[in-house]
């Protein structure tokens, strides 16, 4: 026969099958997390053509929200990607060439301030846009990506990306990260450009850019995976059949 325990003892039992369950539920949460992680880490590696950034691209419609160290993560992911430098070196390039910004001169000197304002517009539009903003307003800088259904859906869908953003919460909301990022970081452009193309319209014509080139983002975010789908297909049925 069993022993009772007495008044105010506790069964050994007792003791520990509270312990054991939570030595199960805290791996199951970790393990949770762990994927999450893997799976923003996949994310945030997505190229096209194998070198064209898509690091704010998920194909989830349910995907977590992202925490302000995920935010930064993104922004820093993006703005020192090396293709990033190659792209502000082109840009810098095109701007001397047309003799843009006269008062930055020619010659290393000149292409040198164009590169570093070029850069400068760049870092300022992703750290505004991805971060500061999406972070201060609890907004979701990602783009989620539909990625079926009809074309013209998509299409429309994806333009209107730019204006409309998932929220940390859950719902949507106008995107106020892209606007407010957009004109910050035009305003902050005054700093560095020549006094000469400072002002008002320098600010407008850059946010307007910033705004536009999102909106054509959003196209390639929506539709490159269908259209390198269609390119592999295409490549295997031209391989000669052995």
């Amino acid at each position: 026969m069993a022993p009772v325990p007495l008044s105010g003892q506790t069964s050994p039992v007792s003791e520990t099958a509270n312990p054991q369950s939570q030595t199960d539920s805290v791996p199951a949460a970790q393990t949770k997390t762990e994927q999450e992680n893997a799976i923003e880490k996949e994310e945030q590696s997505q190229r096209a053509l194998g070198i064209l950034p898509r690091f704010t691209v998920t194909n989830r419609q349910d995907a977590p929200p992202l925490g302000p160290g995920g935010k930064f993560r993104l922004f820093a992911r993006g703005a020192f990607d090396p293709f990033t430098f190659g792209l502000v070196g082109i840009q810098a390039g095109v701007s001397q060439a047309e003799n843009q910004f006269p008062d930055y001169g020619q010659g290393a000197a000149g292409y040198g301030k164009r590169y570093g304002a070029a850069f400068g517009d760049q870092l300022s539009n992703s750290f505004f846009r991805y971060f500061f903003y999406a972070t201060l307003l609890k907004e979701d800088p990602r783009y989620f990506r539909m990625g079926q259904g009809p074309v013209k859906h998509r299409f429309v869908y994806a333009l209107k990306q730019e204006f409309v953003c998932h929220t940390d919460k859950g719902g949507r909301s106008f995107s106020w990260e892209n606007a407010l990022g957009a004109l910050s970081s035009g305003a902050l452009s005054n700093a560095y450009y020549p006094e000469a193309d400072r002002g008002v319209g320098l600010t407008m014509g850059r946010a307007g850019l910033a705004l536009l080139f999102g909106s054509a983002g959003g196209l390639v975010n929506e539709f490159w995976p269908d259209i390198s789908r269609k390119l592999h297909h295409s490549h295997k049925n031209d391989k000669p059949a052995r």
